[in-house]
């Protein structure tokens, strides 16, 4: 029997001892990691100073890669085999993709087993086949492994950040990708309410906030109220397709369209976009810039101006105003009752888009935090307290879902069970029958969206209920349930309320990655992680070793004089023998086998500690007393 350890729910076993837990920024442009230190959340630097990592993976032969900085010096001279953006690609098909024309890469659809085309787009590289999941988790493994770096520590856990208008698609996406990168994931987070603890918290803010998010790949606008700690989501809207990206394009094409010309080959396609990314940032700080690209044998320079910058993206603009519009009507507020608007992301930085937001909302948006790194902040926060080291336990946080979750009804119609912009974790139930006489079956189609139509929406998942009992058609009653967990993934359940028949399943969207492949991604594809999961389970066997020789430490500290001299030798030479091991091995099993010794020889000294807690207890009594 194993020594136990009693702390309060969540909290480390001593007071001194805290679980050291990562907030990850995973953007589309560049991606962050931040911690809380010494009670003040930061970003992580690497080993150059730098805290941006960039969101760039170039993929070469015999399974060899780079990552951020050094994939981003090697973008023009291979663009076919280093993948940028990777995030407006994730949980999404091939028929998704608005902008493949203007890719380097080739994109291709995944094919499943059967050789069915899946839904989930793939990436060709000279590593192989490669998915954004994947391509995702060696950015996440890179920010895990600058943290371990940083802390000399392993990392207990991660709080990731999602767009708020990512669908259940995207966020499964990115669950995987976390998984692949042998992150312990504590939750997934929307960025705009990242963006709102950091401000609550650094600020002491209070009120109706707007949070506008504007990334490199995606917008969010949120509408939250701050009161003494609760951070409450009243709505939340955007667009999944909108971001720094396209404010690139839009200037790319105005200047290519000025001049007669086309981007057609990936070297030509990367390099107007390079162009485009760096006269769009240096606009930000002048009036006028330079468009400097080469097109095969003719050489494109070009003097922007900001006004003409301005015209050329003033309709992505107002798209973003559109779905702030939205969001305003949903929450049932007017433009007026927002006390601040915050400021999020490295595109709110454009001159054009601060003013456009200051005019709309009739007053000058908050910039005081860095916009790139607020979010990663704000994972760090909610990081360190759902580790269990904020004792003060302060923060409430209060999510809502983006989009609504229903069933298929006959006609091919959308019934919602959970409407958009309901608080999260969530459970709501609706009882359905069936449609014909003698009917023993029904098949569940679950859907997610805001149209009437299935044909509309985006398909989710299919189970089917049988063994209904015949009965005349409508006699049944069957409750379909859906439960929304606090990373806004979902379970849907049916049960024939007669019978009590039951089938359940726990919605793996249809974002095109089955089972087995990932199964076959964890074992093989993916080059790492197999060590990883190694590595998992010895750092896990680490823990458990740890936690029973400080028990055993503490319980012979106190008690250790009921021990003869013989057995005080035998615990000590397991102690030792397991300290040994902790200091030397990387074999799990050797770990656990150790640590399973030492439970087994600390049975009888936990037994004679009782007995005398007993006897303690009792000391002095009768049994009439008692």
């Amino acid at each position: 029997m194993a020594l136990l350890q009693i702390s309060e729910p969540g909290q480390s076993p001593d007071p001194h001892q805290r679980r050291i837990a990562i907030g990850i920024d995973l953007g589309t442009t560049h991606s962050l990691v931040a911690s809380v230190r010494n009670g003040v959340a930061e970003c992580l630097p690497d080993e150059q100073g730098r805290v941006l990592l960039p969101s760039v993976v170039r993929y070469l032969e015999n399974n060899g890669r780079q990552i951020g900085y050094d994939a981003v010096a090697s973008q023009l001279q291979d663009p076919v085999n280093t993948i940028a953006s990777a995030k407006r690609l994730m949980g999404r098909g091939l028929n998704d993709i608005h902008e493949k024309a203007s890719l380097p890469y080739e994109l291709i659809a995944q094919s499943d087993a059967e050789g069915a085309q899946q839904g989930m787009v793939a990436i060709q590289t000279a590593g192989g086949v490669k998915s954004p999941v994947e391509v995702s988790a060696e950015i996440l493994a890179t920010l895990r492994f600058r943290a371990e770096d940083s802390f000399d520590d392993d990392i207990y856990g991660a709080v990731i950040t999602v767009p708020a208008y990512f669908d259940d698609a995207q966020r499964q996406a990115t669950k995987d990708a976390a998984r692949l990168a042998g992150l312990n994931l504590l939750r997934l987070i929307n960025e705009p309410t990242a963006a709102a603890i950091a401000y609550g918290l650094d600020n002491s803010s209070e009120g109706v906030y707007a949070v506008y998010d504007l990334g490199g790949g995606t917008f969010d606008i949120s509408i939250l109220r701050l009161t003494h700690g609760v951070f409450e989501v009243i709505s939340t809207g955007g667009d999944s397709a909108l971001g720094g990206d396209d404010y690139d394009g839009a200037l790319a094409e105005w200047v290519l369209a000025q001049h007669g010309l086309k981007a057609t080959t990936p070297h030509e396609k990367t390099a107007v976009r390079i162009a485009a990314r760096q006269c769009k940032e240096a606009l930000t700080n002048s009036e006028s810039a330079q468009f400097t690209a080469t097109l095969g044998d003719q050489s494109l320079d070009f003097t922007v101006t900001r006004a003409d910058f301005d015209a050329a993206a003033a309709a992505l603009t107002q798209r973003t105003l559109a779905a702030v519009r939205r969001t305003l009507r949903d929450a049932q507020i007017t433009k007026d009752e927002v006390q601040g608007v915050v400021m999020v992301g490295g595109s709110t930085r454009m001159p054009h888009v601060q003013a456009v937001v200051a005019d709309f909302f009739g007053k000058a948006p908050l910039t005081n935090l860095n916009p790139d790194e607020v979010v990663a902040i704000g994972a760090s926060i909610q990081a360190n307290q759902l580790a269990g080291n904020n004792s003060a336990g302060d923060l409430l946080l209060l999510d809502v879902i983006p989009l609504s979750l229903g069933v298929e009804t006959m006609g091919g119609l959308v019934e919602r069970i959970v409407g958009r912009n309901e608080t999260i974790p969530t459970a709501k139930a609706q009882d359905f029958t069936t449609y014909k006489d003698g009917q023993t079956a029904m098949a569940i189609h679950v859907v997610q969206g805001e149209r009437d139509l299935v044909q509309d929406c985006r398909s989710l998942a299919r189970f089917e209920l049988r063994g209904i009992p015949p009965m005349a058609a409508g006699a049944a009653r069957i409750r379909v349930t859906f439960t929304v967990d606090a990373d806004g993934l979902l379970n849907v359940s049916a049960k024939e309320e007669g019978s009590g028949i039951e089938a359940r399943v726990d919605v793996k969207p249809s974002y095109g990655l089955s089972d087995d492949q990932i199964a076959h991604m964890l074992q093989e594809g993916f080059a790492t992680a197999q060590h990883d999961m190694r590595m998992r389970a010895v750092v896990e066997a680490r823990v458990d070793a740890d936690r029973l020789l400080m028990a055993t430490e503490r319980a012979l500290k106190i008690d250790g004089d009921v021990l003869s001299a013989d057995e005080r030798t035998e615990i000590d030479a397991l102690m030792q023998a397991l300290r040994e091991l902790h200091k030397t091995s990387d074999d799990a099993a050797a770990l656990e086998a150790g640590t399973q010794a030492l439970a087994k020889g600390t049975e009888s000294f936990a037994a004679q500690r009782m007995n005398r807690g007993i006897r303690e207890a009792l000391a002095g009594k009768n049994i009439e007393t008692l």
